[in-house]
């Protein structure tokens, strides 16, 4: 069954990331701000405006205190979700394709560029420190000499579309425009291993959250999953990597293409959005066989996304920017609530205790009553949680209703009994940093007119004959 999530006045969505933990999933909008909710309450914990231009990715930290943002206004910014400030700003000069951060070091992340080469960014201090990273891949020497020089000026011409690191996070995983996988070392910034993966374009690289495994979508309209081993382990000879293909995953019939890919929690299912659909796709792994297809939201999705922990889908709609669920409906069950409540299928015939309904005198059900006072209760220990893997846990707090975050409405109230409608650009002040104007605002005015108007009813005209 799917489910909606939609709150009001929320902006259209361009893309989603949920958080490690998955108690909160970042959505980043078509105007460049971001929101962040709650997944238990639909609450909007934080609302984040620094980019102009439509989010192209967002990433988390692993204690999900630090989020990276990257938008088509050529920006990257770290944001700091304890009060909503931005901790760091890098401008590039090319669009940004996609950002991650670093596995363990929120002060470091990749980003791969439009028509350029991928950079690896340390932001530890305030001025960035970019590194350039290569996009060419790394072909063995055969017969002891390199390769043509034609084919060197081919791979010249490549570009990154996207970069990855891996779970340990010494190395980082590339896709170039012409399907190749670039192993590159950060500490040396060179490339340690090349595999051809497709002829096409790699779109996305994703991995499991244990990292034994990255699937990839590729312009060739087949999806891939592939083991990938330990780089860091002590003695592995990168010359004798093989990253070989585990299962290929295509429409054979419709010859549909992928808009994104993502992982299940335990990585035994991969799902995909269709392009030009409105469905999406799920295979298992173990079978390589596909398991289910999600009915029809009514748009094509873009970016999907499953939640880390939890059995649902998360995607975002190219139409309307609504975020949709698919989940499992479970039902309920009355003896969570209560410990002693036994359920039966079918009516059955109720035996009662012999001192179940005896009548006790009062003065012995008020002494109960004293004594159960006379019990000392903990109410400051904190029980740890079941699934919690850390003892200090980063929270947000949370706005339940999602119109008290709202300070951008449609309609404003400009007097009495007169409203406009904002201008496109305004609200957007702190973005240029000049004040706006209402030149171009489109008024509305009210049928009544306020009890404390000046203005005077105006007489009729007399026209002669």
């Amino acid at each position: 069954m799917a489910l909606s999530l939609f709150a009001k006045g929320s902006g259209h969505a361009a893309c989603i990331r949920f958080n490690r933990k998955g108690d909160f999933l970042a959505s980043g909008r078509v105007d460049g701000s971001i929101v962040i909710f709650d997944v238990e309450t639909n609450g909007v914990a934080r609302k984040l405006r620094g980019h102009t231009r439509q989010i192209q990715s967002l990433s988390w930290s692993q204690d999900g205190r630090y989020l990276l943002s990257s938008a088509q206004d050529w920006k990257c910014i770290l944001w700091d979700l304890y009060d909503g400030t931005r901790l760091r700003t890098v401008r590039f000069e090319a669009p940004v394709y996609i950002a991650e951060l670093h596995p363990t070091n929120h002060l470091l992340f990749v980003a791969s560029l439009f028509e350029d080469q991928p950079v690896l960014v340390d932001i530890s201090s305030i001025i960035p420190a970019k590194r350039p990273l290569p996009s060419a891949p790394k072909r063995p020497r055969l017969g002891g000499t390199d390769f043509s020089g034609k084919q060197a000026l081919q791979d010249a011409k490549q570009s990154t579309c996207v970069t990855i690191f891996t779970a340990q996070g010494d190395h980082i995983i590339a896709g170039t425009n012409k399907g190749w996988l670039n192993v590159i070392e950060i500490s040396s910034c060179e490339t340690l291993h090349s595999t051809r993966l497709c002829s096409g374009i790699i779109i996305l690289l994703r991995l499991t959250a244990s990292g034994r495994n990255m699937v990839s979508n590729a312009s060739d309209r087949v999806i891939r999953t592939i083991p990938i081993p330990d780089f860091a382990q002590p003695g592995l000879d990168i010359d004798n990597i093989k990253l070989e293909i585990e299962h290929r995953f295509q429409d054979v019939i419709n010859r549909l293409s992928w808009n994104h890919v993502a992982f299940s929690a335990t990585g035994d299912y991969v799902a995909a959005s269709t392009l030009m659909n409105h469905d999406i796709y799920v295979w298992e792994r173990g079978k390589g066989s596909l398991e289910m297809i999600l009915e029809d939201p009514g748009e094509e999705l873009g970016v999907v996304e499953w939640h880390p922990h939890r059995p649902f889908v998360a995607a975002c709609g190219l139409e309307t920017g609504r975020i949709h669920f698919w989940t499992i409906i479970t039902p309920q069950r009355w003896s969570a609530l209560a410990p002693d409540f036994a359920e039966v299928e079918e009516n059955v015939e109720y035996v009662e205790r012999e001192d179940e309904f005896d009548i006790h005198p009062i003065e012995e059900i008020h002494k109960r009553r004293l004594d159960l006072e006379d019990e000392s209760i903990d109410v400051l220990t904190i029980d740890p949680v079941k699934g919690e893997l850390e003892q200090n846990v980063f929270s947000m707090p949370v706005l339940y209703d999602a119109m008290d975050s709202e300070s951008e409405e449609e309609i404003v109230a400009v007097g009495p009994g007169t409203m406009r409608r904002k201008s496109p650009g305004e609200g957007r002040h702190w973005m240029n940093g000049v004040e706006g104007g209402n030149d171009t605002d489109e008024c509305i005015s009210s049928k009544t007119m306020a009890p404390n108007s000046a203005a005077k009813p105006t007489q009729p005209k007399s026209r002669r004959r």
